[in-house]
């Protein structure tokens, strides 16, 4: 089992997700644990402030660092912590199969202008899911949980259904596919397809195929 924690001041963004698809179904099957984890509750003052005005100015606030180190400290047993980040190393194939080895990932959601810098100290981790910048770290949390979630065994189906697709150097294989019916606004599916031949489809199927890394 693979235990998500993240730590977000929104932690009602997650409830209709997990609750779907196969996700909610990992979860049941005692894949996947995730925990969302409300930053608020990790302040000290009445108003549970989270954030603050920059030091040497600037337009927006900052989160501030002693909330999320004691969300941390409170939360990380054995794995790994993620800051999102746009600064962050891009999230692929290969990163999210690296982490479906962990035990324990916590995810640092953050939000406003910035992150107070210092919390680059208690990160494992700095990820970017692209290079567009977001209002906050919760999407870049779902894509990572699904991504690695589909690597478990057992997570999407059998749990051979994904190993002919997984390369040796852990990027995933991906190709053309076609269902019923055979033929739709004269939008004709490959012969090739309907043939029985599994030699020529496997050959097909390596032609019009990417490798994601």
């Amino acid at each position: 089992m693979i235990k998500f924690d993240i730590i977000t001041i929104f932690p009602d963004i997650f409830n209709s997700y997990f609750s779907e698809s196969l996700l909610n179904r990992a979860q049941k099957k005692k894949l996947i644990k995730i925990n969302i984890h409300d930053l608020r509750k990790y302040t000290n003052d009445k108003h549970k402030t989270v954030d603050d005005s920059p030091f040497g100015g600037g337009a927006g606030m900052v989160m501030k660092v002693e909330p999320i180190y004691k969300a941390i400290k409170k939360t990380k047993k054995k794995g790994k912590v993620i800051l999102f980040t746009p600064r962050g190393k891009k999230f692929n194939q290969k990163i999210a199969y690296q982490l479906s080895r962990e035990d324990q990932l916590v995810f640092i959601c953050g939000r406003y202008e910035a992150v107070d810098e210092r919390v680059k100290k208690i990160a494992d981790i700095e990820l970017s899911i692209g290079d567009y910048v977001l209002m906050g770290g919760e999407i870049p949390a779902m894509a990572v949980i699904e991504s690695v979630t589909r690597l478990i065994p057992g997570a999407i189906g059998k749990e051979g259904l994904l190993k002919d697709r997984i390369t040796k150097s852990k990027g995933f294989i991906e190709y053309a596919q076609y269902t019923r019916p055979e033929t739709f606004n004269n939008w004709k599916v490959p012969k090739v397809l309907l043939s029985g031949d599994h030699k020529k489809i496997e050959e097909w199927k390596k032609k019009h195929s990417r490798i994601i890394n």
